[in-house]
């Protein structure tokens, strides 16, 4: 049996979720995010008993990996990396456009010609990736400004766009079809499934080089010669 630990410490709620051989048997969530440091080994813990398994029974380890709360990510990253560490377990990294998308491609297979995910950066900047009908991508996931987002070559036929844009860009996308599933959240389910196949496939990550999938430069002030 394949038991994987899943990790989303990327957006509002961070959830811990426990899964054997791609179905979820048990999930913890906690919607403060000022408390996600002092609580995701709680949580860790809280999965695994429910489970009646302990930390080395797991077979890998799969953290969503942003785009999200800068902090959020690196709490979630850290605590994995070192769990890999001690366990000497493999670590799987998820984009979390692609499990948005992941998600209404399950369901509707071939139906759509794209399944896009886009999330909001800031204002007027999105995060945006797009598969084919067959869930290959087209566009990896990557930072684009407002006004980039029509000019993508994704628009083209059936669309299903998860996430959301403004109702003022979408009257310039060309999709002949275009439905729209208001959503941010990671469906559990469906990224068991996708973290299930991930592991047979061996595409875990090297942990000391892995790093949250941030998508855009992270800006600090440097002070200097402050005295």
């Amino acid at each position: 049996m394949v038991y994987i630990l899943h990790i989303d410490t990327s957006g509002d709620v961070g959830t811990v979720t426990i899964a054997r051989d791609g179905q979820v048997l048990h999930s913890s969530a906690n919607p403060d995010t000022r408390n996600q440091a002092a609580s995701i080994n709680l949580m860790i813990d809280e999965v695994l008993q429910a489970a009646g398994i302990a930390l080395n029974d797991i077979s890998a380890i799969c953290v969503c990996a942003g785009p999200g709360s800068y902090t959020g990510l690196r709490i979630g990253m850290a605590t994995a990396k070192a769990l890999c560490y001690v366990l000497d377990k493999p670590l799987l990294l998820d984009n979390k456009l692609t499990l948005l998308a992941y998600n209404q491609y399950h369901k509707h297979l071939s139906e759509y010609d794209f399944y896009v995910a886009v999330l909001t950066a800031r204002e007027g900047e999105y995060f945006i990736s797009s598969h084919d009908n067959k869930f290959d991508s087209v566009i990896g996931p990557t930072h684009v400004f407002e006004a980039g987002l029509a000019t993508l070559d994704t628009w083209k036929g059936a669309v299903l766009l998860v996430g959301g844009i403004k109702e003022t860009i979408l009257n310039d996308l060309n999709a002949s079809n275009l439905k729209i599933i208001s959503t941010n959240t990671i469906d559990l389910s469906s990224w068991a499934l996708y973290a299930f196949d991930q592991y047979h496939c061996n595409r875990n990550v090297i942990l000391s080089t892995s790093e949250p999938f941030y998508l855009k430069q992270v800006f600090t002030h440097n002070k200097k010669n402050i005295r």
